[in-house]
């Protein structure tokens, strides 16, 4: 072999090797830091990532879930109070932001059957023995916050799932549920969007109830032998019409605090006027067995002991009363004040309200949240400062419907709009694969974090685990889920208009105790997470991303991947049933392209400056930074969707039937699928407008970024 040769093989082998040496070694690059101080971060990281403790978040669990803390009770203000000490022991700076709101509790609930054969409900989750909180008589009644107060006596009809479908198959049938009461089951959408279709259907009354086949015996052992729904299981909630808008309905569009103007119930538009109860399996079983008329379809058909039929039955009377009185809520929101870039935040919040216990729903998520925050505190001790300011919240009255963040969303939206670089929220959590959705301009920076952090179990990087779990053929490796609502990003990302971030582990024993008596610490520590490794994972997860966002050189956004998702989006739109005789989408498409090529040529500035980020004029980065942060704000416009003007997001909103699940480019979709073709078009015409703005607003970015 001649010297040439040996040098080509040697190549050869090096670059064969070169990949494992990288994976071994793990990459060091982080976007927004140049090499030197993306090696800082990184061991900084490491650090922080040692704090969180299993043990602390298994006791603020237990603590926090030994009592109901509905929001508007003193259970709910004793927990917010208890955040509060601890974070101030912790030598962070906080306080409690108060807000007056409408927080309905029941003064009646009845459901009786005159029979034959006579029935009357429970309307009461029976005590279980293993489970000690089950029997607390404080327990919380089961009922639908914003229910309309009623007394109504009709046959009952079954609509499935309730939702604008399942009463086209009824109309097909020649059933009518004009002065019925309607019996839907849990499941597809929201409970809120049942309500609001039964009443605008002419339904006097709606009964909800937990079926079998969707979170009881039909998918696993029930409570206590296993995590799923017991029979007298009830899911509680709220039905607000979030389609609609979130927060206090009295105070739409402004912050409900105490003297503040306030609409009457009559007058607000997000409150149902009909009755509105939750019940269990048990207490449906008689209801659904006393149906006579039309076999429901099979899809129907749940997983109860008997055949489901359409209707109607016997006459049942149905009797709701709420209070509808206004009581305190009590958001709690921690500072730690960055060095650099103090008017930039990185804003993460969780709630803490909770319909009884919530040990699951909230406090699997806002316990690690609160532990990332000691871990912080442990931080700052160490001379680590963040360049910009951290904002950690924890909400009141999420349950409500968003009330505590809406709402204080709304006292501070012109500070918020100015300030917030990026809101990321969790809510409750479990022990499953990563769940992660968000503007898709944060898209690049999410994978880098979770390559970074691991799975408790298996040991491998959240990326791994996330993409071995990823079954897109059509668009492989890690994406961003769009975000609808649900939870408390909602009002910043789809009124504000400030990219946001939703993270938190899948729940791997299913949702069989949502919203019940029975989400207490028993159940979360026998089913969820009973070692609490997923918590501290997610603790770690939370803070190595306030770390990475709050310490980089330039905010980490990337938008080639919003336009490859708005072209998918597109795509989606086009090929719907009505869609070809009702928009012409080429607008939309030729102002996507112009984000195609912004972006492009901004990953060209990017990699030619981001060597020098470590070394640039900080007056230069923040000029850089403040059309970051406007980036999101290009995507909304004022006023918003049509019929509801909250919801400014062009590219991101809930469905105005789905509730929780997103409809991308929601004003074009939904115009297409209800057949408006005039709407269709205007919808076009301003999403090709807002993305032909932060195509401009990119452009710009870029060519900042090439002076640095």
């Amino acid at each position: 072999m001649n010297t040439l040769e040996g040098l080509m093989v040697r190549l050869i082998a090096v670059a064969l090797l070169l990949p494992f040496f990288l994976l071994s070694a793990g990459s060091t690059a982080i976007r927004g830091y140049d090499s030197a101080s993306a090696r800082d971060e990184i061991l900084r990281e490491k650090q922080a990532r040692s704090l969180p403790d299993a043990a602390r978040i298994r006791a603020t669990i237990e603590q926090l879930s030994s009592r109901p803390h509905l929001a508007g009770t003193a259970g709910s203000q004793e927990t917010a109070e208890w955040i509060l000490s601890q974070l101030r022991s912790w030598g962070i700076d906080a306080k409690i932001e108060t807000f007056d709101a409408l927080l309905p509790t029941p003064e009646a609930r009845v459901l009786e059957m005159a029979g034959p054969p006579a029935f009357e409900a429970k309307l009461q989750e029976p005590a279980v023995a293993a489970d000690p909180f089950s029997a607390d008589p404080g327990a919380i009644p089961t009922f639908n916050a914003y229910s309309g107060s009623g007394d109504v006596t009709a046959p009952l009809i079954y609509v499935n799932y309730g939702l604008p479908a399942d009463y086209e198959v009824l109309q097909r049938r020649g059933i009518d549920v004009r002065g019925k009461i309607v019996i839907a089951r849990y499941g597809a959408s929201f409970r809120g969007v049942k309500a609001s279709v039964a009443q605008e259907h002419g339904a006097v009354g709606c009964i909800i109830y937990s079926d079998p086949r969707d979170d009881g015996y039909f998918q696993g052992d029930s409570f206590p032998k296993g995590p799923y729904r017991p029979a007298g299981g009830v899911q509680r909630g709220s039905v607000l019409d979030l389609g609609i808008q979130p927060g206090d309905p009295l105070t739409p569009g402004w912050a409900s605090e105490p003297g503040a103007k306030r609409l009457t119930v009559d007058e607000a538009t997000t409150i149902q006027h009909i009755p509105v109860l939750p019940i269990s399996y048990e207490d449906a079983t008689p209801l659904l067995a006393a149906l006579t008329g039309p076999v429901a379809p099979e899809s129907w058909r749940g997983a109860l002991p008997l055949t489901y039929h359409l209707g109607p039955s016997t006459p049942v009377h149905l009797k709701v009363t709420m209070d509808n009185e206004t009581h305190p809520l009590y958001d709690v929101i921690a500072t730690i004040l960055g060095t650099e870039f103090p008017g930039e935040w990185v804003l993460y919040g969780n709630h803490h309200d909770a319909w009884v216990a919530g040990a699951n729903d909230p406090l699997s998520g806002a316990a690690p949240l609160l532990e990332s925050a000691r871990a912080l505190s442990e931080m700052l001790k160490t001379g680590w400062h963040p360049k910009r300011t951290v904002k950690i919240a924890f909400w009141d009255a999420e349950e409500y419907g968003l009330i505590g963040s809406t709402e204080w969303m709304e006292k501070h939206a012109a500070e918020l709009t100015a300030k917030v670089a990026v809101y990321i929220n969790s809510d409750s959590s479990g022990s499953g694969t990563l769940s992660a959705g968000g503007s898709h301009s944060l898209e690049e920076a999410v994978r880098e974090i979770l390559r970074d952090v691991n799975d408790p179990v298996s040991g491998k990087s959240l990326l791994e685990e996330r993409l071995s779990h990823s079954h897109n053929s059509a668009n492989p490796g890690f994406h961003l889920s769009p975000l609808g609502s649900g939870s408390d990003y909602t009002p910043f990302l789809q009124h504000l208009g400030i990219a946001s971030l939703s993270l938190g582990f899948e729940n791997s024993a299913g949702n069989g105790v949502y919203h019940s008596i029975y989400d207490d610490f028993y159940w979360t520590s026998h089913f969820e997470d009973p070692h609490f490794a997923y918590g501290r994972a997610l603790a770690e997860l939370d803070t190595t991303v306030l770390m990475r966002l709050a310490d980089a050189p330039l905010l980490p956004f990337e938008f080639g991947q919003l336009s490859s998702a708005v072209t998918s989006y597109l795509d989606e739109i086009a090929r719907l049933p009505k869609a070809r005789e009702t928009v012409n989408l080429d607008a939309a498409r030729h102002a996507n392209e112009k984000l195609a090529l912004a972006a492009r040529d901004f990953d060209k500035a990017w990699d030619h400056a981001e060597s020098k980020l470590s070394t640039a004029d900080a007056a230069r980065l923040a000029e850089v930074d403040r059309l970051l942060m406007g980036s999101e704000h290009d995507l909304t416009l004022e006023p918003g969707l049509p019929g509801r003007p909250w919801y400014r997001h062009r590219i991101y909103a809930p469905g105005r039937y789905t509730g929780y699940a997103v409809k991308t480019l929601p004003g074009i979709r939904e115009a297409v699928e209800a057949g408006r073709g005039d709407e269709a078009a205007e919808q076009t015409k301003e999403v090709a407008g807002v993305l032909e703005k932060l195509a401009e607003d990119v452009d710009t970015a870029a060519k900042l970024i090439a002076k640095l």
